[in-house]
């Protein structure tokens, strides 16, 4: 008897040992011969991933082994892993049987206390790999992702398949419309979606917010894009209510002679792709090409040359005349950033969108801004008449707690009359930047800095922008100005004739930019739009230049 003992349980110890999940077959053919031995009937345990989970009697129930002959509990155990799981376990005897020696007893407690110490360290490895690799709403994460790559890169499998990164576009307001809880069950459900559709030879992992990553066999990669392109996901199982989401997608295809080194040969490349489909603004799928790691050199390059371009003042303000649609009279201006380096002068749509992919683009704006304010203060000085000048800040600001005491230091450090400035801002694209987007908006009325709404009309939620925020002025994005080929009842017309309406009912002044034609300025004067900006007046003039038309210019009226 002792010798049969000590055989089952050496192979009760090494099977456990072996155990990488908990699987009930495996564990009951382990233990069958030992239960068979001391006269154990069952053998049940609970699990729980901590001890919160214990006090809310959250586990997970699972039977070791049952052989059906009994249900009275003989003996219970508990115990508590380095990693703070919990495992319970109970041990049954059929009524039926004598009761254990006090040796017998000994060598049941040791078992189950075994089976503990087994069943836990696999459990906690479960919640460590939970932990690991997935967030906190069940998704896999980024690190699932390269962990998954790398292992198909070593069974020679990542030839032939696609990766990609996307975002889920105006995802923020998708959660304002229809609430916060809906909206993460709407994401679930396109994320489910895309997962069906890719198979169970791909993987959907998220990075972070509205941020995912995604591998799937090269024949997938046409139905997933055009899932990804637009789908109308339910929200309200009862009513059948659905909301349309899309995503701008960045998608690296491997070919079959692949070199792969490790994760960022991969990363680098869908980043590429996936930040040109989300600047593009047209094109919203991007596949990557080779071109685009000399883009992302270049982007480098920007980034070094930067802070010593700040330094040394590169960096140049030119003035874009505002123009009164009544009186051909110079009514402001924007201030726009060029910079010039070696002798030529850099185009925004290089820089800028490089400089917003970080924070550099914060200390741009308050270097324009201070720019600004030393012209403004300068003019009055000498006597100029002088308008007011309107200063682009980045969305990125919205993090800034500080914000509207930063503009306001650096306003009244160089003297100039608030009346002067007026700072335009575009939509937020979260819930927290839109209430912070709001105080700022608020403090500068109070203030007397003018604000005004940057390219309305082209936003996901431009109406909810000016029913909710303060604002001074709205600025007409130039998508919305018809066109030579429109007529008074086409849709571009209808539309701007009421959002300029609007505006003024709402006490609004409003501008139009992108103005290009005389049949244009035309337009804005029969519906009453107070100003214009656009190469038809003039184009972005040098300091010096725009000086000139502060004098006394007048623009020809019509």
């Amino acid at each position: 008897m002792e010798m049969e003992y000590y055989i089952a349980l050496e192979n009760f110890l090494s099977k456990m040992a072996e155990l990488k999940e908990i699987e009930p077959e495996t564990i009951a053919d382990a233990v069958g011969e030992l239960c068979g031995l001391l006269r154990i009937s069952k053998i049940s345990a609970v699990f729980y991933d901590s001890l919160k989970h214990e006090a809310q009697n959250k586990g997970t129930s699972l039977i070791c082994f049952d052989n059906g002959k009994g249900d009275r509990v003989a003996h219970t155990d508990r115990i508590v892993t380095n990693g703070m799981t919990v495992a319970h376990t109970r041990v049954y005897q059929s009524e039926e049987d004598e009761p254990w020696s006090d040796t017998e007893r000994e060598k049941v407690e040791f078992i189950q206390k075994m089976m503990s110490i087994f069943l836990g360290r696999i459990r906690l490895m479960r919640v460590a790999e939970k932990y690991t690799y997935y967030d906190d709403e069940g998704y896999y994460n980024l690190r699932y992702f390269l962990r998954h790559i790398d292992r198909m890169a070593m069974q020679g499998a990542l030839g032939g398949n696609a990766a990609m990164h996307f975002n889920l576009k105006h995802f923020a307001a998708i959660n304002q419309q229809i609430g916060r809880n809906l909206g993460t069950f709407v994401m679930r459900g396109f994320i489910e979606g895309l997962r069906e559709l890719i198979g169970d030879e791909g993987i959907v992992c998220r990075v972070g917010g509205d941020n995912f990553v995604a591998i799937m066999p090269e024949e997938k990669v046409k139905a997933s894009v055009s899932y990804l392109s637009g789908t109308r996901v339910v929200y309200d199982n009862t009513s059948g209510g659905k909301v349309p989401v899309s995503a701008s997608v960045g998608v690296f295809v491997m070919p079959k002679n692949f070199h792969y080194e490790d994760a960022s040969d991969v990363m680098d490349k869908i980043m590429s792709a996936s930040q040109a489909a989300r600047s593009n603004g047209k094109q919203e799928v991007v596949f990557f090409d080779t071109n685009m790691i000399a883009n992302k050199e270049k982007m480098t390059r920007i980034q070094q040359l930067f802070p010593q371009a700040m330094e040394n003042e590169e960096f140049l303000v030119y003035y874009q005349p505002k123009v009164s649609i009544g009186g051909g009279s110079l009514a402001g201006a924007e201030a726009l950033c060029r910079w010039l380096h070696n002798g030529e002068i850099i185009s925004p749509a290089e820089f800028i969108p490089v400089l917003e992919m970080g924070m550099d683009i914060c200390k741009l704006d308050f270097y324009m801004l201070d720019h600004v304010c030393r012209d403004i203060r300068r003019w009055l000085d000498e006597g100029k008449k002088v308008v007011r000048i309107s200063v682009n800040l980045s969305r990125k600001h919205m993090m800034d707690m500080d914000l509207l005491d930063r503009i306001i230091e650096i306003i009244d450090r160089h003297n100039v009359p608030h009346e002067y400035l007026e700072i335009e801002l575009t939509e937020t694209t979260t819930d927290v930047e839109f209430r912070d987007l709001k105080r700022v908006v608020r403090g500068l009325q109070e203030a007397g800095v003018s604000t005004s709404v940057d390219d309305f009309g082209i936003g996901y939620s431009s109406l909810n922008l000016i029913k909710e925020i303060p604002w001074n002025v709205l600025k007409v994005d130039r998508s919305f100005l018809p066109i030579e080929e429109d007529n008074d009842t086409s849709p571009r017309s209808v539309m701007f004739k009421y959002v300029v309406a609007m505006a003024r009912e709402l006490g609004l002044e409003c501008i139009a930019e992108g103005v290009e034609t005389k049949e244009q300025v035309g337009i804005l004067k029969d519906n009453n739009c107070d100003m214009a900006q656009g190469f038809y007046f003039d184009k972005p003039l040098p300091v010096g230049e725009f000086e000139e038309r502060l004098n006394s210019y007048k623009y020809q009226a019509i």
